[in-house]
């Protein structure tokens, strides 16, 4: 399905979590479902599921509801998750090493093919059977391999360098965890910005408002 450039960010950011429910739907061997019944499942109305749908064209019948295994195809195809964008970790930390281990990149559009760091004691060892290169040899590593996306898991004061060199290289799309703003830096790129330090903040305000509240 082609993609429309004018879908509002919100709806995309809901169709991840769409295809997630739809997928323990079919994991419990649930075929149909209406909206409503959608909708008390994931706590958000019914007619903002059916104008989310409605931005890719609708995928529900009046009377009958979604097929769930259609519509689960339907948003995945949307998402992309067919592609296999050749994508490389920078960083083999703690965190580098509990993406590369934890995240289903195949089932979700990426094949994870290098990774790297700068640690003497990284290097050459290996996470999820990929060798960990020393980042001297990225140049060497993406002139040899069409690289789609690099995902960045490295200290906020290491990522500028870092970028040039991944964006002289031609990569233009990021998953980035380092906290440094990257589409300040380069207008042209798809960034995705994970800061879990926020995430966290922002749990911790919730827990607090609530509290005075009581």
């Amino acid at each position: 399905m082609p993609k429309n450039k004018n879908i509002a960010s919100p709806v995309i950011n809901r169709l991840p979590r769409y295809y997630r429910f739809l997928g323990d739907l079919l994991e419990n061997g649930v075929k149909r479902i209406s909206s409503r019944e959608l909708s008390e499942r994931m706590g958000v109305t019914a007619s903002q599921i059916r104008q989310d749908l409605n931005c890719f064209g609708g995928f529900g019948q009046q009377g009958y509801g979604y097929a769930v295994e259609s519509l689960y195809n339907e948003i995945g195809s949307i998402l992309g998750l067919n592609n296999s964008y050749n994508t490389i970790l920078i960083g083999a930390g703690n965190l580098g090493k509990a993406v590369a281990i934890h995240m289903s990149f195949e089932t979700r559009g990426f094949n994870l093919i290098g990774i790297f760091d700068n640690d003497p004691q990284k290097i050459g060892g290996s996470i999820r059977d990929i060798t960990v290169y020393d980042t001297v040899r990225l140049e060497e590593f993406c002139t040899e391999n069409k690289i789609d996306a690099a995902i960045l898991c490295v200290p906020k004061a290491a990522a500028p360098q870092l970028a040039d060199r991944l964006y002289a290289l031609g990569i233009r799309n990021y998953w980035n965890f380092s906290h440094y703003d990257l589409a300040m830096r380069f207008s042209d790129i798809v960034v995705e910005n994970v800061h879990l330090n926020d995430s966290l903040m922002i749990l911790c305000y919730k827990i607090s408002d609530k509290s005075v509240e009581e």
